[in-house]
């Protein structure tokens, strides 16, 4: 009788372990790996983020870069982001090089349903967008830094629309319509959230929770710390955790939680000076806080619950890892720089060569082995005896510091032709801020037929003349200080499509100065039209739990103005935008330009 028990038992779980499994990612977006509580953060709400590690696979070291696209990239292919084109995070510096092929690329060609719901940050336009590269659909915002978090206006299928409620919960929303569409599998769900990063605005509900609570784990550099920023984070991270949450029930109530693997971490280190177990550094940094992330692996038929890998890994090794745990073939022949932990994972007993994982940004980089890690100034620190980076081991051990600096020469010589930092792309217009503000030279593509609309937003676009950006930081901003007819904003283009495009402009203009001419040309080809109605909506005051960072729009209501059709030639030309009238004391304030092909 009991061996006829288990052999119904066995065949019932049959299918289960037969079928291909699904695979769900989260990724956090500036969430340090101190801000949750399977850390040891007793301040923090995170009970079912933390969950994933308790049932699954946590990666004790596992390393990322320090800022957000650069991690995007390397995760989507499993290679350091120089190699794909990504160095940068705005004005198009984001874009992953189109010859890079993704890990859903492979998931789709595997027969996957692919959906991506959040911040993208690796491309805008076709053929960077995220569904040429791999996704099925795509809701979100394709830019990295976004203004708006309660009823924001977002993008679905090319589409901009404007959403209500808080912009994780709308997005998981959208997850979720996908998992139920998508039950029968098998799927591959990327959701990638866009808290904690600033703008500081967590709903009523989170903040309430933790806008009075002590901060009883400082930072490293506690003096440094603003509390009402660690708990906004905080407050945002409860949010989030609540639709990880959300997403694991919904698995489970489909009957879908056993095989389904699940994958969660964060893109870089924390962006304020908060708890890190007292790590050095934070976002923007290549030191152990900068770029040290947690990452949680569940997938309850093949994966330990509880398991702690110590091997240092990072986001490079996810692609190979999660297709050979799916036993999903890769596409693309480009080496890879990481490695399939599935042995780790599972715990196999193999031999596990040392290996190093390379940190760049800004023109500084770091090394991490197993035991060390050389930083940006060729200080080596021994990261088991001093976690904290406070006491350099040069003289201890110049063989090794030696060897690792001649490692980071080398590294840079791979990936930038120079073993020397790599310096910023040519910068465009009249700008401060160095490298965020560069343009990117490589042009824009316009025009594919299976993606007729290419929105060119202020971001990717050069100001020129008196023309500003409507704060430093371009991810989220409009052009502004439109006043001369000598001021002009320009986009370089690549028209893939010769034919006639529609032409969109999202703008306001104060009601007494309507009426500017502005003209739109591209190589022989004009198109002209009048600024009307005026439109001057109130900026978004109320959108902000703590007040906005310095150099971060306050975002408003656009409206759109229709100029008409364009005939288009095909190549590579700039787009730009004057005004040939001006009967008021400005033009307009422009956040994208939009371009839809006809026919």
């Amino acid at each position: 009788m009991k061996l006829l028990l288990l052999l119904a038992a066995l065949l019932a779980l049959q299918p289960m372990l037969s079928a291909r499994p699904n695979v769900v990612i989260f990724l956090a977006d500036d969430a340090g790996w101190g801000d949750y509580g399977h850390s040891g953060n007793r301040m923090a709400v995170t009970p079912s983020i933390d969950s994933i590690a308790r049932s699954g696979v946590s990666m004790d070291r596992f390393f990322v870069c320090p800022v957000c696209a650069p991690t995007r990239a390397e995760f989507l292919t499993g290679r350091y982001h120089p190699r794909g084109g990504v160095r940068g995070v705005s004005t198009g510096q984001e874009r992953l090089d189109l010859g890079e092929k993704t890990l859903a690329d492979a998931f789709k060609a595997a027969g996957y349903s692919t959906g991506c719901f959040g911040k993208w940050h690796n491309g805008s336009q076709w053929p960077y967008h995220p569904m040429a590269r791999g996704f099925d659909e795509y809701f979100g915002h394709t830019s990295g830094h976004w203004g708006e978090y309660f009823d924001a206006p977002l993008e679905q299928d090319g589409r901009m629309i404007r959403t209500k409620g808080y912009i994780v919960d709308v997005c998981t929303d959208r997850a979720l319509n996908f998992i139920d569409r998508n039950k029968d599998g098998p799927f591959l769900c990327y959701i990638p959230f866009t808290t904690p990063h600033s703008p500081w605005a967590a709903p009523e509900a989170s903040w309430r929770k933790f806008k009075d609570m002590p901060v009883t784990q400082k930072a490293t550099l506690a003096d440094q710390e603003v509390a009402d920023e660690t708990r906004c984070a905080l407050a945002m991270l409860e949010n989030q955790d609540m639709n990880v949450g959300r997403v694991l029930s919904r698995l489970k109530q489909h009957g879908l939680e056993d095989n389904t693997i699940v994958v969660y971490f964060s893109d870089n280190g924390p962006n304020s000076n908060r708890w890190t177990g007292g790590m050095k550094g934070k976002k923007g940094t290549t030191d152990e806080g900068g770029v040290r992330s947690v990452c949680y692996i569940r997938w309850p038929a093949r994966l330990p619950a509880g398991h702690t890998v110590t091997q240092i890994s990072g986001a490079i090794d996810l692609l190979p890892t999660l297709t050979s745990l799916a036993e999903v073939k890769r596409v693309g022949d480009k080496p890879l720089d990481g490695r399939d932990l599935s042995p780790l994972l599972t715990r196999q007993k193999v031999e596990w060569p040392d290996r190093m994982i390379f940190s760049t940004w800004a023109m500084n980089a770091s090394v991490r082995t197993q035991t060390h890690r050389l930083d940006n100034t060729g200080m080596l620190y021994d990261m088991a005896a001093d976690p904290g980076q406070t006491k350099p081991v040069n003289d201890q051990a110049p063989e090794l510091a030696a060897a690792l600096a001649a490692a980071i020469q080398s590294w840079r010589q791979e990936m930038f032709g120079t073993s020397e930092a790599p310096r910023p792309r040519p910068k465009g217009g009249k700008k401060k801020g160095g490298e965020a503000n560069a343009v990117d030279p490589r042009p824009i593509p316009v025009g594919y037929r299976e993606f007729p609309t290419t929105m060119l937003p202020a971001r990717d676009g050069e100001p020129r003349g008196g023309v500003q950006r409507s704060s430093g930081a371009p991810n989220c901003s409009y052009f502004v200080n439109w006043t001369a007819r000598e001021d002009s904003m320009v986009w370089l283009l690549d028209v893939h499509t010769a034919g006639r495009y529609e032409v969109t402009l999202d703008y306001t203009c104060k009601v007494p100065d309507a009426g500017s001419l502005i003209e739109v040309s591209f190589k022989e080809s004009r198109l002209s039209g009048r600024v009307e109605p005026g439109w001057d909506p109130p900026l978004n005051t109320n959108q902000d739990t703590l007040p906005r960072p310095h150099g971060e729009s306050q975002m408003k209501e656009f409206r759109t103005l229709k100029l008409g059709e364009i005939l288009l030639p095909s190549g590579q030309a700039p787009l730009t935008l004057r005004a040939l009238e001006i009967p008021g004391a400005s033009v307009m304030d422009v956040r994208r330009v939009t371009l839809t092909l006809l026919r």
